[in-house]
């Protein structure tokens, strides 16, 4: 599984994510929109025009978590 994570620093939502991640031993890439401006087109694109964070592409599937729930996320991961 190939989990990219769409993030910006300062979002509480991205930190509990990618910390849920980490707890699994799920490794991620992450791509902070703020710094790659491709990241942000992304996530507006696929968030209707938001810049909604955590946005996920889980091996093309792309899904937001905001806000971030712990059970959601397991669940959009097939865990």
């Amino acid at each position: 599984m190939h989990i990219r994570i769409y993030t910006t620093s300062w979002c509480p939502d991205c930190r509990q994510a990618k910390r849920f991640l980490e707890e699994c031993q799920l490794p991620f890439e992450e791509i902070d929109i703020e710094v790659e401006l491709s990241g942000a087109k992304f996530v507006k694109h696929a968030n209707d025009g938001k810049r909604k964070v955590p946005t996920f592409d889980v091996d093309g599937r792309i899904f937001s978590c905001s806000p971030f729930s712990a059970h959601g996320l397991k669940q959009a991961l097939g865990l």
